[in-house]
């Protein structure tokens, strides 16, 4: 009840008492619930109508604000309007939205009681924290019924007082569980003297009115007998409160078998008494709202009117109640030196924050020396120790026992007592304990012993050294994950840069640590450590940083890649290399695999950080505007944010009900927007990733989402299926604009550079420009017409998205594999860039610092074009599905793009050279022959390649051809060559011999005799040529459609090739007659010589056929499969012939029956590939889920299943499984699909993975020794590799 109200009614009193008659005033109280029946009939018991009057107003007296005013209204209802004019002036203003009584409110009679009980009223800047104040109240409810002991325990400043007094001011805690009162006790640092005269002030206190002790009590035993018995008698199931509680001897002399509060930095500070005793912790500090919200209300601001220091100054902080207030307090006083106290807390200049207030210490510095002073001189010394400690890092108890060399028993016991303090914090971790320290005590920690902090790290490092002495430590090592995370920090503030070295430049350390952690923190170690690595060697350190940078998202997958495999794909003059090639040569005399990869010379990388931060494909990436940040969205839902130059997760945050299409950082790094199908857009905060606001006006998928450039006038822009674009203001909850034009979905936007107009493109056609202020559409560009052609029935044009110039005055619009160029002022195409035929275009942005243009393609490439020589320049490859989105950074020096493969790249445009546009098909042929290597590959240019197996040098090059290659082949003696088109035919002749010969390397012997190649082409040629002068002997004309395979026989003599017409054709290509083989009704899949008269050949129609070359006629056709054989081999002895289908089965047949000897079922998808053992007693087949099954060939039994259903896997080979070899002597396997794996064929276990740069391998030539190794991936890079001796 307000004072005012209360006074009125009490001079009121007797005139009220003297007229009123109480039966009608109470039906009116009882029916509004004021008033209880009990109440009813205590007052009806009084004698007199004036005693009952009396006992009526002073039930009201001990209630609240609204039991006044329904008294007033029950005294104007029953016609007693002068009374009612008494009270009138001075009732209480009630909000219409108040309840009629609050339980747990604070009324009149609460504040008098806490008053009364001492308890301290609410700081001047008050800031609830109700979720700690709920749980004290819950605790306090617990000693309702017995008496007990309730501690609330914290670190110095944590607001144990304020949440203790908070917790008190509620009307149920009061009534109810403490009718007797609370009295409240200010104990801190006390001797025995001091606790003496608070118990005499305490029983002078319950004692008041009362003759029974004339004098206080003389010493600490009578103090205890007679406030035990005060409580008992005159205040019963009351509560004590002491406050600021540092020794337990003090609680004994308060220990009277009542009901106690305590607050205290020692959470054991009960265990010396006895009792029911409950704890609750205060740990948790203030929110940042929390904190800005008490620095405003110090200042008088509204929050979001706070200078930009006050930010930092909340996070320097680091929650504390006390800090924030004591630097709010300064600023109140100072309201400039917002900078200046920024910079004390960051500096750790404690002493300087000083203030003087309710608080026992002035200065934070002092407040948290009192708590180690009171640490036995020991303990001192180990508590200093803990000042190497990192923030928010949580030590498993075995890093105290290796730095201190103590028992795990021992160093619990001690740890134990600074926890029990509130000097550490303790969380239990399975059966081991954690512990770490609040930030603010590690500040003033570090400060106190600055000088000392490099022998303190020094002394753990050698603590480790003593520990782990040839090995590091293990996943089964409790300690195993702090030593990985911290070491190099340990030796760094040592001081002690030989051992980092050593600790860095180690491929055992990279192995163990990117094997438990992944390899984002020790690029970042790198990155923090380079100015003390480079001291040692600058090179050694870019060698390390680079390997992980480019192959850190392999280092991600289950299981593990073995490091030393992927080392030795690095430069031979790298230190990476030089480690991983001494290790390998050691482990293969242990029986291990690996590959050198013999021509990574010729591959120029313009990746500069692969990072995988989605488990599902990758739909868009952005730069913060300062480059240190990037944003990625995708398929599995969430929004990520990471470091873009290491790929450290900063931030991971579920954003939507569906995939996210789209995100985009605000210019001035603050927010970032999401769109997603589920049509909705969100806003987040970059740094904590809290939800800003939500925007849910669209009614369709949400396309794409774009902030404007300028970070004074900030608008975000976003596109829709439901055809619409909509521009929002982040300080507003609803759409400001919505831009009405585009007849179906709208897929991108985009604002020019200066903010003024809106680009959009649409499925309707169009690229639209809009005016940002006005939302009325400025220009259209119909790029419809650009397609159109006469006569010709109109197709669909779907435009994926748009950029402008870096200067405004062009707009560039894509669709299918061609970018317009529009002039925005007159509307004219300027320009048209055409991409790859076989790709459509998905994503573009342009430089803002260079003529480059970025093409993202669904070909899983990106393409960089010089747009002022309208020239493509750059053939980015890497990725390994569709790649859905590029960007520049501001300073245009780097370019990201993310793709369906789960990644996104990052590429560095200056390494950009004409020569990575060039690209080689998965087209080829090898020969080995005396030692050496002989390759003929064709490449995105049309042209034939001859490369030199050992270097990978290309000694000679073909002009483009009329059509593209499809297959081709060298004769076994390389005196041959053929290649087929796409045109069906084959053509030996003479051409103009306009071959380039490098000549590079090779034996001048080898070119005494002609080489010969056949091509097949996708136009159905075959062309015969001799190498090198480029002399095309013969052209074969004959098939109708594409050439999908060519082979010589072992003679030369004889050319043969399969085609997509369904047939086989033998040619003797000097004289151009062939045989046809004609049988399969659809599509020849492959063919294999039995011999030199039989031909094996199998096709999509489901059948195999065997043939006699000689005559062409049809020996055997089997009826295999219900769908197409995809694969077929012959064993080495030539009795059995085994099929793969894609029905999901294969067979194994007699070349002499026509019914199959063995049905092989098992795999869930397409089986792919087939292969015999050279010993004919076993078959390996793959499918199409990278499976592959391991058979015994004379009774069709299971083997084994590669990879084991028990070994942890990605994605088993990574794709289809599509070539298969067995080593000569049965006991390796080698597979392709994804990558390349060798196998155990005794155990079923992998002996090696070889990752290529792309993905989706071919096929893959071994040699007859099974040492070296030649394929291609998508991507078009060659790998010749050979087995490390």
């Amino acid at each position: 009840m307000e004072e005012r109200t209360r006074s009125c009614l009490l001079r009121s009193r007797s005139a009220i008492e003297q007229d009123i008659k109480t039966s009608y005033i109470m039906d009116h109280l009882i029916s509004e619930e004021v008033l209880h029946l009990e109440d009813e009939q205590t007052v009806k018991a009084q004698a007199t109508q004036r005693e009952r009057a009396a006992l009526l107003l002073d039930l009201i007296l001990q209630k609240d604000n609204y039991a006044v005013i329904s008294f007033y209204n029950a005294l104007l209802n029953e016609g007693y309007k002068e009374l009612a004019a008494l009270l009138q002036d001075d009732l209480p203003i009630i909000s219409p939205s108040t309840n009629k009584i609050s339980t747990d409110g604070l009324t009149a009679y609460v504040q008098t009681i806490l008053c009364e009980g001492g308890v301290p009223q609410r700081p001047v800047v008050f800031v609830d924290r109700p979720e700690l104040v709920q749980t004290i109240r819950n605790v306090l409810c617990k000693l309702e019924t017995a008496p007990g002991w309730v501690t609330i325990y914290g670190m110095a400043g944590c607001g144990k007082s304020v949440l203790a007094a908070e917790a008190l001011r509620n009307r149920r805690v009061i009534t109810e569980w403490f009718p007797g009162g609370v009295h409240w006790v200010a104990v801190g640092k006390q001797d025995r003297a001091g606790i003496l005269a608070k118990l005499q002030n305490l029983c002078s206190r319950f004692s008041q009115g009362s003759q029974s002790y004339p004098s206080p009590p003389l010493n600490t035993e009578e103090a205890r007998d007679r406030l035990r018995f005060l409580m008992a008698r005159k205040y019963p199931r009351s509560l004590l409160v002491l406050d600021d509680v540092w020794d337990s001897w003090v609680l004994k002399c308060f220990d009277v078998q009542c009901r106690v509060l305590i607050t205290s930095r020692d959470k054991s500070i009960t265990e010396a008494v006895t009792g029911n005793n409950f704890l609750v912790s205060v740990q948790s500090g203030l929110s940042n709202d929390k904190g800005l919200e008490i620095l405003a209300r110090f200042v008088n601001l509204e929050v979001s009117l706070l200078p930009e220091q006050a930010h930092s100054i909340v996070q320097e902080c680091k929650g504390s109640p006390l800090v924030v207030s004591l630097i709010g307090a300064l600023l109140r006083e100072f309201p400039n030196r917002w900078v200046y106290y920024l910079k004390q807390l960051q500096s750790k200049q404690f002493k300087r924050i000083r203030k003087s207030s309710s608080y026992d210490y002035e200065a934070l510095d002092e407040a948290m020396a009192i708590s180690i002073e009171v640490l036995e001189e020991d303990h001192k010394v180990y508590y200093k120790d803990l000042s190497i400690l990192k923030k928010d890092v949580k030590v498993p108890t075995k890093v105290l026992c290796i730095l201190w060399e103590m028992d795990a028993e021992e160093v619990e016991d001690i740890l134990q007592v600074f926890v029990n303090k509130s000097l550490l914090f303790c969380d239990r971790n399975g059966k081991s304990f954690q512990y770490y320290l609040h930030d603010l005590q590690l500040d003033f920690l570090t400060e106190q012993n600055r000088d000392r902090l490099p022998d303190l790290h020094a002394k753990i490092v050698r603590q480790y050294k003593k520990t782990y002495i040839r090995r590091f430590p293990s996943l089964s090592d409790e300690d195993c994950m702090y030593w990985y995370s911290f070491l190099a920090n340990h030796m760094a503030k040592a001081n002690m840069d030989k051992e980092l070295y050593s600790l860095m430049f180690s491929m055992d350390w990279i192995k163990a640590k990117t094997e438990l952690m992944g390899p984002a923190q020790l690029i970042n170690d790198f990155v923090e450590y380079k100015h003390i690595l480079d001291k040692e060697n600058s090179t050694v350190r870019e060698n390390f940083q680079e390997f992980l940078s480019l192959k850190g998202h392999l280092l991600v997958q289950k299981p593990f890649p073995d490091i030393v495999q992927l080392g030795l794909c690095q430069p031979d003059s790298s230190e990476v290399y030089r480690q991983a090639k001494l290790q390998a040569v050691e482990q293969t005399k242990k029986g291990a695999v690996y590959l050198e990869w013999m021509n990574k010379k010729s591959l120029h990388n313009l990746s500069r950080l692969v990072v995988r931060p989605h488990c599902d494909a990758v739909f868009h990436a952005c730069f913060s505007h300062d480059g240190l940040k990037i944003a990625s969205c995708g398929a599995d839902k969430t929004l990520q944010i990471f470091k873009s130059e290491t790929g450290e997760k900063l931030l991971e945050v579920l954003a939507h009900d569906d995939e996210v299409l789209c995100c985009t950082i605000s210019p001035d790094d603050k927010f970032v927007a999401t769109c997603s199908s589920d049509t909705k857009v969100k806003v987040w905060n970059l740094i904590s990733g809290q939800l800003f606001r939500t925007y849910s006006e669209h009614c369709e998928q949400v396309n794409y989402c774009q902030f404007s450039h300028s970070p004074h006038d900030i608008l975000l822009a976003t596109c829709s299926n439901d055809t619409y674009l909509k521009t929002w203001d982040l300080k507003v909850t609803s759409c400001k604009n919505t831009l009405f034009g585009h007849m179906n979905s709208v897929n991108h936007c985009s604002f020019s550079p200066d903010d003024q107009y809106l680009a959009s493109c649409s499925n309707d056609g169009t690229v639209k420009l809009w005016n940002t202020t006005s939302a009325n559409e400025w220009k259209c560009f119909d790029v419809n017409e650009q397609f159109r052609k006469s006569d010709d029935e109109e197709e669909e044009v779907l435009l994926k998205c748009c950029t402008w110039s870096s200067d405004g005055s062009q707009i560039m619009a894509a669709a299918k594999n061609i970018i317009f160029v529009f002039d925005v002022l007159t509307g004219d195409v300027v320009a048209e860039l055409t991409t790859s035929c076989y790709s459509s275009i998905q994503s573009c942005d342009i430089s803002l610092t260079s003529p480059l243009l970025a093409v993202a393609l669904s070909h899983y490439s990106v393409e960089l074009w010089d747009m002022e020589l309208r020239k493509r320049v750059a053939d980015c490859s890497g990725h390994l599905s569709w790649v859905h989105c590029v960007q520049f950074s501001l300073d245009g020096s780097t370019l990201l793009s993310s793709s369906d493969d789960q990644t996104v790249r990052l590429w560095e445009t200056n390494k950009v050279h004409s020569s990575s546009a060039v690209s080689l098909v998965r087209d080829m042929d090898a020969v080995f022959q005396q030692g050496e290597v002989i390759i003929l590959v064709s490449d995105n240019k049309k042209c034939l390649q001859l490369i030199n197996g050992k270097t990978g040098n290309v000694m000679s090059q073909s002009e483009v051809q009329d059509s593209r290659i499809r297959c081709c082949c060298l004769n076994q003696h390389v005196n041959l060559a053929a290649f087929g088109c796409a045109d069906g035919i084959l053509k030996v002749g003479v051409k103009s011999a306009k071959f380039v010969l490098q000549n590079i390397g090779w034996k001048r012997q080898q070119f005494q005799q002609s080489l010969l190649i056949a091509v097949g082409l996708e136009n159905g040629t075959v062309k015969v040529l001799e190498l090198p002068s480029g002399k095309i002997l013969r052209t074969l004309i004959g098939h109708m459609k594409c050439v999908q395979r060519c082979q010589f026989t072992s003679d030369g003599k004889t050319l043969i090739s399969s085609s997509d017409d369904s047939t086989i054709r033998v040619w003797n290509w000097h004289t151009k007659e062939c045989i046809v083989l004609e049988g399969h009704t659809e599509q020849v899949k492959n063919f294999k010589l039995l011999s030199k008269s039989q031909l094996l050949s199998w096709s999509f129609d489901g059948t195999v056929k065997v043939w006699n070359l000689i005559s062409g006629e049809m020996l055997k056709s089997f009826e295999c499969h219900d769908g197409a054989v995809l694969s077929c081999d012959a064993s080495p002895n030539g009795s059995k012939v085994a099929s793969a289908s894609a029905d999901k089965s294969a067979k194994i047949w007699s070349l002499n029956s026509t019914t199959p000897l063995h049905v092989l079922t098992g795999h869930n998808a397409c089986v792919r590939s087939c292969k015999f053992t050279w010993d004919n007693e076993s078959l390996a087949t793959g499918d199409d889920n990278g499976e592959i099954r391991i058979w015994r060939v004379r009774d069709g039994s299971l083997l084994h299943i590669c990879p084991n259903e028990l070994e942890i896997k990605d994605s088993k080979h990574g794709g289809w499984v599509t070539d298969l070899h067995f080593s000569p002597n049965s006991k390796i396997l080698v597979s392709t699909g994804g990558y390349i794996k060798w196998w155990d064929m005794n155990t079923g276990e992998s002996l090696q993975t070889f990752y290529t740069n792309g993905t989706n391998l071919k096929s893959i030539h071994v040699s007859s020794d099974f040492k070296t190794y030649i394929t291609i991936d998508n991507i078009g890079i060659l790998y010749i590799l050979k087995m490390v001796n």
